[in-house]
């Protein structure tokens, strides 16, 4: 069989492989004079420019005489007698037929390029990871070199964690762009990546990067054994891993901390935490933590000490309202109206004797209508959704408490409780605090203040049981530990931390 007809059944044979995809580019290239090639790469992964630059290099350095052992010889014979080879600087960039296995060498501009044996189940996967595939049929090798060109945002600020100092970047769908936004911060080479490929149809790649002196190592290891038993199909979201990674997935409590803010990763893996994220969302997860990290924000340390207690204090205090606020207004109008003031105890009685329905329902009626209009106007474009929060707001507000379907009181009640649910730092912990709302209601209506002092009680069992990375998710609560509060509601200054802060670990000690 003529060598053209050799490439053209293996150029058929590859365009049947890639099942005909328009943007799977295979052809035969001029090589040198005595042999042709193949070469194949998929146009939308790869920088085209890229591509014909090192196509060039690898032309040239190919028509280089093959050196052998015998050159070899003769090479170091005449360096003994002092006479000086010019081959000397291009020795280590030679691709020889007779050449082991894998060869890898780089050009000028620091691309990789590797040769290896033809291996049609490794070129499949080559390509599909952005990959040019140069094809030597005779010798049967293949020579790869990487130039992807994968589409993603730039590292601006994330819209859902922004902050009044400090940094305004944020991470991106590419792995070295994130890796480099870390790496900027801890210039250190005790940081650690690694990478595990996921899913079969996919081949996502997922990578987790910590600080090795720094780490939990039981935390690393839940981490790496959790991973390594994922077997799916697919993974084509990071919450797919948050399901795998989480302790009690049916909990509604986020057990990993998700941030698009690389100072709020790096701040975290100094406390001995892992980060995982994937090239397909700017979003990290980072465990272990507690209840209480989603209450913490880079503006707690950037901005004074008393005022960052304070906005701790204040986020503290707006837990308590978003969740129990609306419970309490139904367990006093239905069951406990003496602990009001008579002047305020009269007023209400007025207002609630014109509403039909009882308080529960009146709640779940301004409670459900604030969800719809949160909900349309995160899903509206920008413009439209400002304008329908604040609009629809006021315009169903007042018509529903002219139709008399609930009280002014009510009003004030559920616009209060929305308020302090989005004070909370962490979209994830916000969308919890507002689902718990409802079961406290349903249980102030039937029960009163003992039906609120239950459901305290079954949600504290729950999170005193809850863990993340099989560590306990309620300290420093439980176990107990009096520093650990502290910190909870105090910004300690920052000169008084002399020590490295740990997190979960007990051979070092915790600072602010």
């Amino acid at each position: 069989m003529t060598q053209t007809m050799e490439i053209k059944q293996e150029i058929k044979r590859l365009n049947k492989q890639f099942l005909q995809s328009s943007d799977f580019i295979v052809k035969e290239i001029e090589w040198n004079q005595d042999e042709k090639v193949i070469i194949c790469y998929y146009s939308s992964l790869v920088n085209k420019n890229e591509v014909d630059r090192n196509l060039f290099f690898l032309k040239q350095i190919s028509k280089t005489p093959v050196k052998t052992k015998e050159n070899n010889k003769q090479e170091n014979s005449d360096m003994q007698n002092g006479e000086k080879s010019e081959s000397n600087n291009n020795s280590g960039n030679i691709i020889s037929e007779k050449s082991e296995n894998k060869n890898i060498f780089a050009h000028d501009d620091s691309v990789t390029i590797t040769t290896e044996q033809y291996d049609e189940k490794k070129l499949i996967n080559y390509v599909c990871d952005g990959e040019t595939i140069i094809i030597l049929l005779q010798s049967r090798k293949m020579i790869r070199f990487s130039s992807p060109e994968f589409v993603h945002g730039t590292p601006d600020e994330p819209e859902n964690e922004q902050i009044l100092r400090g940094s305004h970047e944020g991470f991106v769908e590419s792995f070295d762009a994130n890796i480099s936004l870390i790496r900027k911060r801890i210039r250190n080479n005790k940081l650690v990546v690694k990478k595990i490929i996921l899913g079969k149809n996919t081949r996502t790649v997922i990578y987790y990067y910590y600080v090795d002196d720094l780490v939990d190592k039981e935390a690393l290891k839940t981490v790496e054994n959790r991973l390594n038993a994922i077997d799916i199909d697919e993974v084509y979201s990071i919450g797919q891993l948050n399901d795998n990674l989480d302790d009690q997935v049916w909990s509604p409590f986020p057990q990993l901390l998700s941030t698009e803010r690389p100072d709020r990763v790096t701040a975290n893996i100094l406390e001995g935490k892992i980060a995982i994220m994937t090239d397909l969302s700017p979003t990290a997860l980072i465990g272990p933590v507690t209840f209480f990290s989603f209450y913490q924000t880079p503006d707690d340390f950037n901005s004074r000490v008393l005022v960052g207690t304070f906005y701790r204090l204040l986020r503290g205090f707006s837990l308590l309202s978003a969740i129990f606020l609306p419970a309490f207004y139904i367990a006093i109008i239905s069951f406990h109206f003496e602990v009001l003031p008579l002047e305020l105890a009269n007023k209400i009685k007025t207002d609630i004797n014109q509403i039909p329905y009882r308080p529960l329902i009146e709640a779940m009626i301004m409670e459900l209508t604030i969800e719809l209009i949160r909900e349309a106007s995160v899903r509206l474009p920008k413009s439209i959704g400002q304008t329908i929060g604040i609009v629809g707001g006021l315009v169903i507000g007042d018509a529903i408490v002219s139709a008399g379907l609930v009280s002014n009181l009510m009003v004030i009640v559920v616009a209060f409780t929305a308020i302090s649910s989005f004070v909370v730092p962490s979209v994830e912990l916000n969308s919890t605090i507002r689902l718990l709302r409802f079961p406290f209601m349903f249980l102030a209506s039937l029960f009163g203040f003992y039906g609120i002092v239950i459901g305290t009680f079954i949600l504290v069992v729950h999170l005193l049981n809850l863990s993340s990375l099989k560590r306990p998710y309620f300290s420093p609560i439980v176990p107990f530990d009096p520093k650990g509060i502290s910190k909870i509601f105090l910004r300690k200054p920052n000169y008084k931390t002399k020590k490295q802060v740990t997190s979960f670990s007990p051979q070092k000690d915790d600072k602010a």
